[in-house]
């Protein structure tokens, strides 16, 4: 079986996430946003390869497409407020980038497996 690169991806942002607000001084309401985005990005991925069907799939990824934005306005903020340093926002900027580019691959070819079968 291949490597789930989407999963790998989703699962270390999450991780990095947890242990970066362990990390840093910020507003408790950002730490608690960013976490909720960056682990529903995982938490929807994972779901997402046990969907009851394409369009399932499909829904699930749309929506941690969402939250992995999500993620990144909520890095931008952590650096425009000083409580990260810029190595670190590109660092985390640069796998949201990664994830999403792959989820928007995979939304894509999913939306043209449904319409194919529709027709």
């Amino acid at each position: 079986m291949s490597p789930n690169y989407l999963l790998m991806y989703s699962e270390q942002l999450a991780t990095d996430i947890e242990l970066l607000c362990q990390n840093i001084k910020a507003s408790s309401n950002t730490l608690f946003q960013i976490r909720k985005s960056s682990s529903s990005v995982y938490a929807n991925i994972r779901e997402a390869n046990y969907g009851q069907s394409k369009a399932d799939m499909l829904s699930k990824f749309e929506i941690a497409l969402k939250e992995c934005s999500e993620t990144e306005g909520w890095l931008k903020l952590l650096f425009n407020t000083k409580a990260i340093d810029e190595i670190s926002c590109k660092k985390y900027r640069n796998l949201c980038g990664r994830i999403r580019r792959m989820l928007i691959s995979s939304c894509k070819t999913l939306k043209e497996s449904l319409d194919k079968s529709r027709s």
